[in-house]
């Protein structure tokens, strides 16, 4: 699904009927998305929608089974060389080395990018509070967090995708290293796709989102747009549930046990 007016700014990413299959499970369905240059672009969807399948085709870990993938008018998979220099990522795993060192950690991802800017990285690594010489087996998750977005940052990317960058910490980093950064990065002009299942937190910072279901673009808006035709509903259940009943006009919903968050289009303020 691609909305009118997704191509006012320049498209830094774009996907045209993607689709991938796993074995018996169809991870993406006939998936269309377009994402423009500048600002933060929100990904929401539960766990298993598709969002890091998504984000694997950008990246060029996965290649498209049907459909295309451009990012920077490039194939990630054709060019990793020429899109990948040009992205910062942040796994929800963190996957970092664990026998090195942070300094090293540095050094070493240093290499990879000659935009790399050492000023710029070590003021992140002082305002993360970040210690260079402690081992990554060491850092707490909060810690690990940090450093993977330090590593993600440091050569100013022109595109920053952050996959459940705030999964498993707690409010005060969210609010502190997330909003922060991916606003500064917006307002420098460059771009942030910003992947999660926690709807407020995209809500907070997105210009644009994307609502992803079941490998599945069920719609692209503006933040705003989406505000006044769209609600979100925190629903508290007598009895833990996997399976919570559907609302009328519900795009998605997540949660576990006694809470459930829906979204819902057609819902009036009355």
């Amino acid at each position: 699904m691609t909305e009118k007016g997704a191509n006012a700014s320049p498209a830094i990413i774009e996907v045209q009927h993607l689709s991938r299959r796993f074995d018996d499970r169809q991870a993406l369905h006939d998936l269309s998305l377009t994402v423009p240059r500048g600002g933060v672009f929100g990904l929401i969807g539960g766990n298993g929608a598709g969002k890091t399948t998504l984000i694997r085709h950008l990246l060029g870990m996965l290649k498209a089974q049907q459909g295309s993938v451009r990012v920077f008018g490039l194939d990630p998979v054709a060019a990793p060389a020429a899109v990948l220099g040009r992205i910062g990522y942040l796994s929800e795993d963190r996957d970092l080395p664990n026998w090195m060192r942070l300094q090293d950690l540095l050094r070493y991802t240093q290499a990879f990018y000659p935009a790399w800017d050492s000023v710029y990285a070590e003021e992140l690594r002082k305002n993360f509070d970040l210690n260079p010489a402690t081992r990554v087996k060491s850092l707490s998750r909060g810690q690990r967090a940090r450093a993977g977005l330090l590593i993600a940052l440091a050569h100013r990317p022109e595109l920053l995708v952050l996959d459940e960058p705030s999964s498993g910490l707690d409010p005060v980093v969210r609010r502190d290293i997330l909003g922060s950064i991916i606003r500064t990065v917006a307002d420098e002009g460059r771009t942030v796709l910003f992947s999660s299942h926690l709807l407020d937190e995209v809500e907070r910072v997105a210009d644009r989102v994307a609502i992803i279901h079941e490998g599945r673009i069920l719609l692209t808006s503006e933040m705003e747009q989406i505000r006044e035709s769209h609600r979100r509903l925190v629903l508290q259940f007598r009895k833990s549930t996997n399976d919570p009943p559907p609302l009328d006009g519900m795009l998605d919903r997540t949660g576990s046990g006694t809470e459930w968050t829906y979204w819902c289009a057609g819902i009036s303020n009355s």
